[in-house]
């Protein structure tokens, strides 16, 4: 393979060169990152945007070390033309700005802009008014739109749970819909982690953080016939496993669970049915039922409320259903007043 690129062969991740050799500043930046406790699976995504980072600047003929505001600027508007979301390319400039300093122990020169309204500290002093200011500067980013993800509906899930045929594929499909687990955490789910007892899984979450799930009934009916009429007999400890063909009874990856929903979203009424819209329907039916942030914030696995926040959205569904209410109670209300 020309070109930059990234490696996983021998169970580590490597970005390599041109010429065919691991790049070793970007082996150590890796590294290091495994060292803070970061998943492999968040160190590769690290790898492949330090790839597109030395793509574009062997096509642009900078030098690392060189690197300034306009160089920046011309890295965004390079993402630009390459149609990146602004997720992808904020996620890229994190990646630019920590490798930069991982190089040259400096900060990457236009990374940070001033911070809006830090010039109103002196009038808010003339004031007398007490006020704690953050930092006068913030990270570059691009705008970031605000999409509202809408929860499947009860007949998509219904429709979704009735075209799964394999024991092993519902189970998958009632861990996001009725625990909220991520894709990660069902493929890292292993025997030793179910509580038949008690009722509850312990799930190995991001950052290796591990945290409790009560586990439904309807759960662990399934999971339970699963092991005892599909699941290969293997020595690998985790539940889910891949069931036919040269790689029997080894652990089902990613690209494995992606294709059970895949091939369930050529259906017109399951096109958005993808593993993470499952878990937020968990998130939305969990808030809907009256669940508290703190308890949902907890059984997601989320580090920070505000994540529980965003993740939950308000549906449009819930917002008709409230303007109605209201919508009648007005027109009552108004009603008695014309009579009157």
């Amino acid at each position: 393979m020309s070109g930059w690129h990234v490696d996983k062969s021998g169970g580590q991740v490597t970005v390599v060169g041109p010429d065919g050799n691991p790049d070793a500043s970007c082996g150590t930046f890796l590294d290091r990152l495994l060292l803070r406790g970061l998943s492999l699976h968040t160190v590769e995504a690290y790898a492949y945007d330090l790839v597109l980072m030395k793509r574009w600047l062997a096509a642009s003929r900078v030098q690392l070390m060189e690197m300034n505001s306009g160089h920046l600027h011309e890295f965004l508007a390079w993402e630009r033309g390459r149609d990146s979301s602004p997720k992808s390319i904020n996620r890229r400039l994190h990646t630019l700005r920590l490798f930069f300093h991982h190089v040259t122990q400096r900060e990457l020169p236009g990374a940070s802009v001033p911070r809006r309204g830090a010039r109103l500290a002196h009038r808010d002093r003339e004031l007398g008014l007490q006020r704690i200011h953050g930092a006068s500067t913030q990270r570059l980013r691009v705008k970031e739109p605000r999409r509202l993800v809408e929860p499947l509906t009860v007949e998509q899930v219904n429709e979704l749970l009735g075209c799964l045929c394999r024991y092993r594929d519902l189970a998958i499909a009632y861990l996001m819909l009725l625990c909220g687990l991520r894709t990660q955490e069902v493929l890292n789910l292993r025997l030793t982690d179910i509580d038949l007892e008690d009722r509850r899984l312990r799930v190995q979450g991001k950052g290796g953080k591990e945290r409790a799930v009560p586990a439904p009934a309807l759960l662990l009916e399934v999971i339970a016939k699963y092991s005892r009429f599909e699941r290969p007999v293997a020595s690998a400890s985790q539940v889910f496993l891949v069931m036919q063909g040269a790689k029997k009874g080894k652990p089902m990856t990613r690209a494995g669970l992606r294709k059970v929903f895949r091939t369930r979203r050529k259906r017109t009424a399951l096109s958005n049915a993808n593993p993470h819209r499952l878990r937020h329907t968990f998130g939305t039916d969990m808030a809907r039922s009256g669940v508290r942030l703190p308890i949902l914030q907890r059984m997601m696995g989320h580090a920070y409320a505000e994540t529980t926040l965003q993740y939950v959205n308000i549906s449009m569904v819930d917002i008709a259903a409230e303007f109605q209410r209201a919508a009648a109670k007005l027109e009552q209300r108004y009603e008695l007043e014309g009579a009157r």
